[in-house]
This record gives structure tokens, sequence and C-alpha cells, in this order.
């Protein structure tokens, strides 16, 4: 299958998940799905990759692969995920999804300084557009989350937003390094959600919100936010998959549309707890139209 394909179901597992993470923190403010989500990704990519490699053969791994596979699930599973519904839950699905575009931000430098990726004139053009929209949608989220009086915890929403993109970005660059040592998206899977869970449980050790967010998807787990889990889980194999054939700057770009899909979708399901405005709808357009130019190229 096309690695652009791969990309765009990644990006509609995504946005899937970004809505299922609102409606399911709606019902418990102790679990936000992160852990969950990550005992739910280690458990179909690690079927995956039994079934496929029952039925293939098992594709040759390397400790090198494996250290990547490894580095890239502290970055991504735990410090990018964890960070994400951390920030959606405070932000909303909309806003939160809007502030994820720093993922391809950071993925596109550092495919280019550290790969030496080459960016063409529509992927260029397509950058500008969809950096526009993200522009006009953080404006707008800024002006509005200040006039009703919830500037702070809507403040550290966006920092934990640009940790998670950063924490993302990085560990994309991660993943590529082990999928150039052996070439098995659920494999890659399995080893970062595996490791990200782990860290997430080292961390609630220390850590008294951590520690009641794992008991909390451990002794009564929220559907919503299994169905989360679920769709996210998807969303990375299918990055992974994607990264197999495609740069890191133009797989980053194309999942990217995910925010215009998270906010088709809030506007369908979470109106009881956002609202789509005209400038998210320029927005999202400016979005579309880049992400067309990014496919063209």
């Amino acid at each position: 299958m096309n690695g652009d394909v791969y990309a765009i179901a990644s990006a509609l597992c995504f946005a899937i998940s970004n809505v299922t993470i609102v409606k399911g923190a709606a019902r418990d403010a102790d679990d936000n799905g992160a852990f969950l989500s990550l005992l739910i990704t280690a458990a179909i990519a690690g079927t995956g990759w039994l079934a496929i490699g029952a039925a293939r053969g098992f594709e040759p791994v390397t400790p090198r692969a494996l250290a990547w596979f490894a580095a890239a699930g502290v970055l991504t599973m735990f410090i990018g995920r964890v960070f994400l519904y951390a920030s959606v839950q405070r932000l909303g699905a909309m806003r939160g999804s809007a502030m994820k575009r720093f993922n391809p931000f950071f993925a596109v430098i550092l495919g280019v300084v550290v790969l030496g990726e080459a960016l063409d004139t529509a992927t260029l053009a397509g950058m500008a557009l969809i950096l526009a929209s993200f522009a006009l949608l953080v404006l707008g989220s800024l002006r509005g989350r200040a006039a009703e009086g919830h500037h702070a915890t809507h403040k550290a929403g966006y920092v934990l937003a640009i940790l998670s993109g950063l924490g993302y970005a990085t560990g994309y660059l991660f993943r590529k390094m082990g999928l150039a040592e052996a070439t098995d998206a659920w494999l890659g899977a399995v080893v970062g959600a595996l490791v990200g869970a782990a860290a997430f449980a080292v961390t609630a050790l220390f850590n008294a919100h951590y520690a009641r967010a794992l008991r909390a998807a451990l002794r009564r787990p929220n559907p919503w936010l299994a169905w989360a889990g679920i769709a996210s889980s998807f969303g990375q194999v299918f990055y992974f998959a994607a990264l197999e054939t495609r740069p890191i700057s133009r797989t980053a770009l194309i999942v990217s549309m995910e925010v215009f899909v998270t906010l088709a979708l809030g506007a369908l399901f979470l109106r009881k707890h956002e609202t789509l405005t005209m400038p998210v709808a320029v927005a999202a357009a400016l979005g579309v139209a880049g992400t067309a130019l990014i496919l063209k190229s």
C-alpha cells in the first residue's frame, strides 16, 4: 500500500482518538486515558506482529533496531502521548489537535537538518498554508480563553502540547532510524508501547497524579478512553508503516490533516463541549489546501 495512504489512515485514527479523549475525560478527572492507550497499543501491535510473523515469517531484528524503537517509545508513547492526552484534556479536542501541529513543524526541521531530506516547492507552499492555519487557530484560541478567564489552566495545556510535539517529532526521527535497521512497523509499535507503559508506571512511583491515573485505568476502564486507545494504537501503527516508504517530513505533514478531521468530528459529536467558529472553519480550509499541495508533490 502507498505510504501516503498509511499516513492519511493514521491522521483519521488520531482524529477519532482526540474526540473520544474529550468524551472520556469528561467522565473521569483522574484518568485521561494515556496509560490505558499504551496497554491497548501493546496488545494490538503485539497481536499484529505475532500474526503477520507467523504467516509470512518474522523480519530479522538487530539490537540496534530495538534500541532505536525503545528510545522512540519513550519520546512518542510516553512524553508525546501522555503530554498530548493531558493537553487535550485541558484545551479540548479542537484546540488540542490544533496545537499538535507542532509535531510536523519539528519533524520537518529534524528531517531536513538530521536526515538531509529535501523539500520541493509544492511541499514548502503546503507547509506555509498549514502553518498559517495553525497560527489562526492558536491566536483565536488564546483570545477566547483569556476572555473566559481560564488562562492559567490553558497556558499549561499549551506548554504540554509544545513538549508533546517535540517529543513526537524526535521520536519519529528515532523510529526512522529503527526502521532502517528492521523494517517491521508492528514490532516498532509494540516495543515503543511497552517501553512507554513502563516509563509511565515508574513515574507513578514518584508522582501522585500518575499514580491516580494508573489506578483508575486498571480499576475501572473508561469505554470512551478505551476507544481512544484503540484509535491511537492503529494511528501509531499506520504512522510506522508510512515511515517505511516516505520521508519523515512528508509523512508528518500529511498526518497533520488530523486537525481538520478532528474539527469536523468535534462539530458533530462535541457540541456540548466545543463550538466550531468561523475562524476555525477558515483555518481548516487553509489546512486542507496545504495538505492537497503536499499530496500532489
